[in-house]
């Protein structure tokens, strides 16, 4: 055992300030379902922001960045820095307009955009995938990592891991039942915060341990490639090297990842907790605001961290396989933060993991409550109190699934994972519903379903036709992305014409709701509404400077930190630009209602 009475009494305390947060605000959670999953739509810009950064802040991410770290050095992070694109995109073309739908969840707005039977079975149908399915899965995924987390940095057995885990998990299900998405979201403000400081500390402490030396120390003990901030593209793949792209590889990041797949947390256009954030806002310009600061504080502030301990678990710990190289960061929480610190170190994780899975038991309890319950018990006039205990009882009885789950992980692990992969060209559809009137309700399912079909196809039998010629360049290329992406793609098109729009009193009532861009000239014109300037062109505008923006903040940092400062002056300067472009087109054009 590694900690000492000083250390436990951190934890102890930071699990009873978590208890009381729930505590202190289960009054404000009780009186309405808007009140216990979106916090009255009252939430700050600055506390949404720092949940949806928090939620992300899983236990298992840090670690999976040091595996590739070892891989492919600072460079084989732009696995996730290529989704910023797609990040900023719904900064400025969906948040305001999740905040405007005024839905409760991002299925009931399935049937304020779509209409029959279709939507709401589709609806239902999701609101048990989603809701249950999928999110006790992600659970299961988190409470694994977890739990080797606890086996290494305890030194315990795998069974008294899980019984730490079960506790942990009644606790959050007690204070996120209590409280609701309000004390959700000002408990992950206090984790997020506890996190960072934990994690920048260990970076610190290891850097300047005699081991590594500093930067100038870490720099003369690593290969140059393992500082590589950019791809090498047209570079083949490797085990250990810079992050190699082929050209096919390189344009699926750039030109068709970001927007055409569909993964938990981070779906094109916003949803899942995202859009619950964004819902829970006071009005359009914090959802905004609230998109824009996890954008920059997910993708620029939050990694580097985690990439200088990542570094120098390589130079401390190089005999880890690659596959076991996540387990550096634990031996490095375990073996170089002192007394006292290395229970904040291990609050720091407690909090990342505990933020992550009270969002997923609230956000799961509304799919159930708000789409299945309420619509199934539509005919009975169920008061706002039973529907915050139905609230309630479904965030307990996914907690208890999701343990189940746990459990059975490895064996069902497989199957999550295809789905999730099997998820390409969906992505056009959810951003189109909200720009082109005639998307309709068999679009969206058409386009989740083909997916599945199409990939099957691109892995099993175009893949090893391709290639028994060619070697594995279909892959390599992304083939299956692409592949799977364009036959989505027709299918949803020609669904989406071989059948009947949406009931033009739906789209009229969306149009009036929402007032969206783009594609809505046939009903706006019906509704007599005078044609207005279109928003697009400023909002593309802003999108750029904003990936501009995040990007130069980004490498700055990096550069300063590796004491490269003239590349750092050159990115601070972009930085300074972006920033002024950006602020001139959201303050000085009317992209959001105050």
């Amino acid at each position: 055992m590694v900690l000492e009475i000083v250390d436990w009494i951190i934890i102890i305390t930071f699990l009873l300030i978590s208890l009381f947060i729930g505590l202190k605000f289960k009054d404000k959670a009780s009186g309405s379902l808007t009140d216990f999953f979106l916090a009255g739509r009252n939430l700050p810009w600055y506390i949404a922001g720092i949940s949806m950064v928090a939620t992300t802040f899983a236990a298992d991410t840090p670690l999976w960045v040091a595996e590739v770290i070892k891989k492919n050095g600072v460079s084989g992070n732009w696995l996730w820095w290529n989704m910023l694109i797609g990040g900023m995109l719904t900064t400025f073309f969906f948040a305001k307009m999740w905040r405007k739908a005024n839905v409760l969840t991002e299925l009931e707005f399935i049937e304020l955009r779509y209409s029959g039977k279709a939507a709401q079975f589709f609806r239902r149908f999701k609101a048990l995938y989603l809701g249950v399915f999928f999110n006790t899965i992600i659970i299961g995924w988190v409470n694994a990592a977890m739990i080797k987390i606890l086996m290494i940095f305890l030194d315990i057995d795998y069974q008294t891991a899980f019984i730490y885990i079960a506790v942990l998990m009644v606790l959050i299900a007690i204070y996120s039942s209590l409280s609701g998405l309000l004390g959700v979201a000002i408990t992950d403000a206090v984790q997020f915060i506890l996190a960072m400081t934990g994690c920048v500390i260990l970076a610190v402490i290891m850097l300047n341990s005699e081991q590594v030396g500093g930067i100038v120390g870490l720099k003369a003990k690593l290969p140059e490639w393992r500082f590589d901030f950019f791809p090498n593209i047209n570079g083949a793949k490797s085990d250990i090297g810079t992050f190699g792209l082929t050209i096919g590889a390189f344009f699926s990041f750039v030109a068709i990842q970001w927007w055409a797949s569909w993964y938990p947390g981070n779906e094109p256009g916003g949803g899942g907790y995202i859009s619950q954030r964004m819902m829970s806002t006071k009005n359009e310009k914090h959802a905004v605001f609230a998109t824009l600061f996890f954008q920059i504080a997910h993708y620029a502030l939050r990694p580097w961290p985690w990439i200088i301990v990542g570094l120098c678990a390589l130079v401390i710990y190089p005999d880890l396989p690659i596959n076991e190289a996540g387990n550096g960061f634990v031996f490095a929480m375990r073996d170089f933060m002192p007394t006292g610190f290395r229970g904040l170190i291990f609050t720091a994780f407690l909090g990342a993991y505990m933020s992550t899975i009270s969002t997923q038991l609230n956000w799961g309890a509304s799919y159930i409550t708000n789409d299945l319950y309420k619509e199934k018990d539509s005919s009975v006039e169920s008061t706002q109190k039973k529907l915050v205990l139905i609230g309630r009882i479904a965030t307990v009885s996914i907690m208890i699934i999701a343990l189940i789950i746990t459990s059975f992980i490895d064996t069902i692990d497989g199957a999550a994972r295809f789905l999730i992969a099997s998820s390409a060209g969906l992505g056009a559809v959810l951003i189109l519903r909200w720009y082109w009137s005639r998307i309709n309700v068999w679009s969206e399912i058409s386009a989740t379903i083909a997916p599945i079909i199409g990939y099957t196809i691109s892995k099993f039998v175009l893949a090893p036709l391709f290639e028994s010629n060619t070697g594995n360049t279909f892959i390599e290329n992304e083939g299956i992305l692409l592949t799977t992406t364009l036959f989505t793609t027709i299918v949803w098109i020609l669904v989406t014409f071989l059948t009947k729009p949406e009931q033009e009193e739906t789209l009229k009532k969306f149009y009036l709701q929402v007032e969206p861009q783009g594609a809505w000239n046939s009903i706006r014109e019906k509704l007599a509404i005078p044609k207005t300037k279109s928003q697009i062109p400023v909002l593309i505008l802003c999108w750029i400077s904003a990936v501009s923006l995040t990007y130069s903040t980004l490498f700055f940092i990096g550069k300063l930190i590796f004491q490269e400062y003239y590349y750092a002056l050159i990115n601070i300067s972009i930085a300074v630009v972006s920033f002024i472009v950006l602020r001139y087109f959201m303050f000085h054009t009317k992209i959001f209602n105050d």
